[in-house]
């Protein structure tokens, strides 16, 4: 049996809230653009992100994004590339410094059209747009060394879920997070579950 593309990954995705399904309507929409991997579709293109946690999920990786001005979970653009779960995984390790990250699951966490406001980046004005954006969920290690990615953040912490609505900024994003560790820790139970049912 061939591999999933990310086309079919993201058809066959069950959403995870009424949020979500309409997300995910709007990124069937936009699937079968020819550019939609690439930034130069300034309508809308795809990105891929990082949900990364500690083991015990109650922190959360974050960079502090010179653009949008708060700490935001980490990710980029596709720029091209189909393998959404590796541009994750390097946005992460390029965003933060860290190099020692577990993927919990290569299954899509979570599906979100966001709406990118416009923007001037490495002085070149971009129009406001969509993001359609793919998120993986991946556990690290707390002790690893941070360091930032000067043209794109200026700080790199781990945030207590809890600290959230203090250090993000952005109000729509808190929702979408909010769903990220419910969903999260609904993972880690099942496994945990499907674990105590094998023994």
């Amino acid at each position: 049996m061939q591999n999933k593309t990310w086309r079919d990954a993201i058809r066959s995705y069950i959403p995870f809230n009424e949020q979500e399904k309409t997300d995910k309507e709007q990124f069937l929409n936009y699937l079968d653009m020819d550019n939609v991997l690439i930034r130069e579709n300034e309508e809308a293109h795809v990105s891929s992100s990082a949900w990364v946690m500690n083991e015990a999920m109650d922190q959360v990786l974050m960079a502090y994004h010179n653009i949008y001005q708060s700490y935001s979970w980490l990710g980029g653009h596709a720029d091209g590339e189909s393998d959404l779960f590796a541009v994750a995984l390097r946005e992460a390790k390029e965003e933060s410094g860290i190099t020692e990250l577990t993927p919990f699951s290569r299954e899509i966490l979570a599906l979100d059209v966001l709406p990118v406001p416009a923007h001037t980046k490495h002085g070149k004005p971009v129009k406001a747009h969509d993001h359609l954006n793919v998120t993986y969920l991946f556990i690290a290690p707390m002790d690893q060394k941070l360091t930032v990615k000067v043209d794109e953040n200026s700080a790199v912490a781990w945030i207590p879920v809890e600290d959230l609505p203090q250090v993000v900024s952005e109000a729509l994003m808190l929702p979408v997070y909010a769903k990220l560790i419910r969903r999260a820790r609904l993972w880690k139970a099942e496994k945990e579950q499907g674990k105590e049912a094998e023994e």
